[in-house]
């Protein structure tokens, strides 16, 4: 069977990765990526649908198919308003599960944190674990939930903070073992290859995939 899949946040550094893989899986005959603004990319399996994620009820119709994929996310220097980081990180994702409830999806994947804590006293960890939680609440029956760590690739924006600590991070991962070892570094490619063979698994339930776990998947 030939799936269809919903990405959000197709232009960011995973779901950029993942909408590649998509296109060229045989498991995918159509992939639909919900944007701001237009990506540009033209493949005959692709259909983009230019949106305001404020208005996500304008386009229930097209919330259906096999699998919706998370990608959503920001930054303090993006979005240094927390109420609008809430919306984008926590409200939209939410929102597209409520709806991929109502329309019959069978899997929702989010990309989420290492250490997501509904009870931890750091606004990102924090708000991590609420989307988390919040997500199981809507009652799909299989939820892929990815904690990466530091994630490494290239992106679009410029990250100071990223680009010093990632080389640093390159001398420590061989040196975390055990249960340090889901702490390493992780490509977007891996977090974005792991995304698409769970999504061809179709075993139901909710599933947690710590950074070392997306490793082993990919």
């Amino acid at each position: 069977m030939a799936y269809k899949a919903i990405i959000a946040g197709a232009s960011g550094l995973i779901g950029s990765k993942l909408l590649t893989i998509l296109l060229n899986q045989p498991e995918y005959a159509e992939v639909v990526i919900l944007v701001r603004k237009s990506t540009g990319i033209q493949h005959a399996k692709l259909k983009e649908l230019v949106i305001d994620y404020d208005q996500l009820d304008n386009y229930a119709d097209e919330i259906s198919g096999h699998a919706i994929f998370s990608c959503l996310g920001t930054t303090n220097n993006k979005t240094s308003d927390k109420n609008v980081y809430r919306k984008i990180d926590h409200d939209y994702p939410v929102k597209l599960a409520q709806l991929a409830l109502k329309n019959g999806v069978k899997q929702f994947h989010l990309v989420s944190s290492i250490g997501a804590n509904a009870q931890s006293s750091t606004f990102y960890i924090k708000l991590k674990g609420e989307t988390e939680e919040d997500i199981i609440k809507v009652g799909l029956k299989t939820v892929h939930i990815y904690q990466p760590s530091l994630i490494t690739g290239d992106r679009k924006e410029h990250r100071l903070a990223e680009k010093i600590i990632t080389p640093i991070m390159k001398l420590i991962d061989p040196l975390l073992f055990g249960s340090l070892k889901k702490y390493r570094s992780i490509p977007a490619q891996t977090i974005a290859m792991a995304m698409f063979k769970e999504s061809i698994n179709n075993e139901e339930g909710i599933f947690i995939h710590p950074s070392d776990n997306i490793k082993q998947i990919a």
